[in-house]
């Protein structure tokens, strides 16, 4: 079987509307249904946790009898499991679904299973579809499923020089007001934002999320602070929405385990030179987000401190995803090697 051209353009669709959903404990999904002759007949996304699925929000806008011998087009493999809501596939064999075309299989032990399912009911599934495209789209989902912790981004800012702040330890601001906007998009897209004691003692931070204009995003991240030293009841970081979460510990996975099962599946790192190198040195990073001002400092001040790298042989590298402009600054993201393999399914 191979898909046809109604099919691509349905899949892009569908990742379109994937990206409607909010980010958090389930993954972004898309769904189109396409008629026998080849006519887009309804369309859905997953909002999140507790809400129908996208097949199943798709399916809700067509009649009874309406999608039988149609084509439903759906960017991750529909679920084969019962949990806040019924399998997918049941959905979808109910309204006389005739083929599948999906982009990843899912890979939950419980939720996945779908393609043999429908296959073995008689529906035709095609599988990988514009497979690149989804899985960017929900690379820190996948994440989660194959490491069991939540996605990991390490955030720092610099000169070019690798510094993170002057001799006098002054540091807002390294880079303009346009990587400081991007700052602030991906904290509203994360659940939780992570933060040393040490840079509350040095910024006072309020880890909020705030638009251009410093009204607060409608999606804000739970600010989770790690160290033994004793928040000041006047830290501004008490002031944010959601009450601060405080970890007197360095262990950084029990960390990380503890804020899964808190629902926390995508994690923002922002706490300093001290803890981003701890957590690199931990090997629990997925991204790194790097804004690089074309300034020099000079100093001791450098934006990573020991990471465990004693030899050049043993240096960490990254595989650059995306690189990008911002105002006068530049942005660098990538994936250190062993994220990069458990987000393709190597590990």
């Amino acid at each position: 079987m191979t898909t046809m051209p109604v099919e691509r353009d349905a899949m892009r669709l569908a990742l379109e509307l994937a990206r409607r959903g909010h980010t958090g404990i389930n993954p972004q999904v898309g769904a189109v249904i396409i008629s026998a002759s080849g006519e887009v007949i309804a369309q859905g996304w997953h909002r999140g946790a507790g809400t129908a699925h996208a097949e199943v929000d798709a399916l809700s806008h067509v009649s009874a009898g309406e999608a039988a011998g149609a084509t439903a087009v759906v960017t991750l493999e529909p679920c084969n499991h019962t949990g806040r809501t019924g399998p997918c596939t049941e959905a979808l064999l109910e309204a006389g679904i005739a083929r599948v075309v999906f982009a990843l299989p899912d890979p939950g032990d419980a939720s996945g299973g779908g393609a043999e399912r429908l296959r073995s009911a008689g529906v035709e599934v095609e599988a990988g579809l514009c497979a690149n495209e989804a899985r960017e789209l929900i690379s820190s989902w996948l994440a989660v499923q194959k490491l069991g912790r939540p996605h990991v981004t390490v955030k720092w800012a610099q000169s070019l020089d690798g510094r993170a702040a002057a001799a006098d330890g002054t540091s807002q601001w390294i880079t303009g007001p346009e990587a400081r906007a991007d700052v602030h998009t991906r904290r509203s897209q994360s659940d939780a934002i992570v933060i040393g004691t040490g840079t509350i003692t040095a910024d006072d931070p309020s880890l909020t999320a705030r638009t251009p204009n410093g009204d607060l995003y409608d999606h804000q991240p739970r600010p989770v602070v790690i160290g033994e030293r004793e928040t000041p009841r006047g830290a501004a970081i008490r002031q944010h929405p959601l009450s601060p979460w405080f970890f007197a510990t360095h262990d950084l996975a029990r960390v990380l385990e503890d804020l899964r099962g808190r629902g926390v599946h995508r994690v923002f790192v922002e706490g300093g030179p001290t803890l981003a190198s701890a957590f690199l040195q931990s090997e629990l990073v997925d991204e790194v987000l790097v804004y690089i001002a074309p300034v020099l400092i000079g100093g001791d001040r450098l934006a990573l401190t020991d990471i465990g790298v004693d030899t050049i042989s043993a240096a960490q590298h990254l595989r650059i995803l995306h690189t990008e402009q911002l105002g006068a600054d530049l942005l660098m993201i990538g994936a250190p090697r062993l994220a990069s393999r458990a987000e393709q399914g190597d590990l």
